[in-house]
């Protein structure tokens, strides 16, 4: 350990985020540094980033154009109050970021992390059909397996029970949509599976439960991710738009993992064909650098909220102290021209034959019972050990990490989701590593 290191004394006062503690600082695991594709460990080896940190880092890390925006930002101002004052630069990050969005989506609101974004566009929902008469619509529909954030409104819209276990619904009358996925019909799918589009028809039988005039909005991942990469099926979107249209239903996209290139487009929406009326983002919107997030919003939903009030009147009463943060913003700014000069937004759709190639040659390895892909993400289901469900991810992921790869597990699921800067030299190593790995682990 180098000079100044923590002590294994040092560890308790920091209560970690989805950390078995106990676990963690009996063995911990240290990154003091990072650096384009690789985290550097407290004992100085070099760990190849297989997740982009947490889905967020698309550009890498430590890109030079990013932190010296940071930097001269926090020396010119480093800190604006977002109420009833603006900062320039908060503009022109918003005017760069609706020219990349689907069509219509030409507003943008800030935040500061994926569960704020999504909280906001709960709220905008609800303000949405109120300003139109509609106040009874005050129930969303999310979808099992769904993940939306620890707020308490993402945890409610969201379907991964262990998330809200300890603490409740606190969102009255909202519903699921059933998972659309069948591993003995749609198992090693290359993209987007073929079938299971049909799933999306369990929303009628919702709104014949409910009642549309009850509805709000459906929330969904374009792409499952936290839950362990599950693709939507061919055509099972552009379903849920359709059945949204019908009943005056708005459709949330929680694009906090897919948005910013992740799929090879700047969105899923984009990737997929479909336009949302919301869209909540973060991660990749700053490439990971600064806390930030941002909720885009349909025209129509923006008008009816701010144009129907009086014009003295805060029309929507949320907002955060650090919406559009002017080193986030800064932070962002640069990100986003990074992304054009490089063409890393569409990186992902030219990688994305070799990626999928890569990962699929592990069918057949030792443990693999499904494989799924698109874009640069991918996840490798593992059997579970007999009544050790978890164990074996977690030791393929803690060999891993000691032979210089960071990947991440959800259950007994490898995900993958590099930088987009990988190459495909580092694209053989990764999944040498994640092979060989497998092949000795019981």
């Amino acid at each position: 350990m180098p000079e100044g290191s923590l002590k294994l004394n040092d560890l308790e006062a920091y209560w970690m985020p989805f950390t078995a503690n106990r676990q963690f600082k009996s063995a911990p695991r240290m990154l003091v540094a990072a650096k384009d594709m690789h985290y550097t460990t407290d004992d100085g080896r070099q760990i190849l980033d297989g997740t982009a940190g947490l889905w967020c880092c698309n550009a890498g890390h430590g890109r030079a154009p990013i932190v010296e925006a940071i930097q001269k930002q926090a020396a010119q101002m480093d800190y604006a109050p977002p109420f009833q004052i603006g900062h320039p630069d908060a503009f022109e990050l918003a005017n760069r970021l609706v020219e990349i969005t689907p069509a219509d989506l030409n507003h943008v609101f800030f935040t500061n992390s994926g569960s704020e974004s999504v909280d906001t566009a709960l709220k905008m929902a609800l303000a949405y059909h109120k300003a139109n008469g509609e106040g009874t619509r005050t129930k969303f529909i999310g979808r099992e397996k769904g993940y939306h954030g620890v707020g308490f409104g993402g945890i409610s819209v969201g379907g991964l029970g262990n998330n809200r276990k300890q603490f409740g619904n606190q969102l009255p009358g909202t519903d699921h949509l059933p998972f659309f996925y069948d591993r003995t019909k749609q198992g090693f799918s290359k993209g987007a599976p073929t079938t299971g589009a049909e799933a999306a028809d369990a929303l009628e039988n919702l709104v014949a439960l409910h009642d549309a005039s009850t509805i709000a909005a459906v929330i969904v991942e374009p792409m499952v991710g936290s839950a362990g990469v599950f693709i939507s099926p061919e055509g099972y979107l552009k379903r849920l738009r359709e059945i949204c249209d019908k009943y005056g239903i708005l459709l949330i996209f929680d694009e906090v993992i897919t948005g910013f290139g992740r799929l090879g487009s700047s969105f899923a929406a984009t990737h997929y064909d479909v336009q949302p009326d919301l869209m909540t983002t973060a991660k990749g919107l700053n490439s990971g650098t600064v806390p930030m997030g941002a909720v885009f919003a349909h025209d129509r939903v923006h008008d009816a909220i701010v144009n129907g009030a009086p014009d003295n009147m805060i029309e929507l009463f949320h907002g955060y102290t650090y919406s559009a943060h002017p080193v986030a913003v800064a932070s962002a700014l640069a990100t986003q021209k990074l992304y054009k000069d490089e063409g890393l937004l569409e990186r992902a759709r030219e990688l994305a034959p070799y990626w999928q190639d890569a990962i699929h040659s592990l069918k057949g390895t030792k443990h693999v019972i499904d494989i799924r892909n698109e874009g640069l993400v991918g996840g490798i289901e593992l059997e579970p050990r007999p009544g050790k469900p978890t164990a074996r991810a977690y030791d393929v992921f803690v060999n891993a990490f000691e032979k210089g790869l960071l990947i991440r597990t959800t259950g007994d699921i490898i995900a993958l989701s590099p930088p987009l800067i990988i190459s495909k030299a580092q694209i053989d190593d990764l999944f040498g590593m994640i092979t060989d790995i497998l092949k000795t682990t019981d």
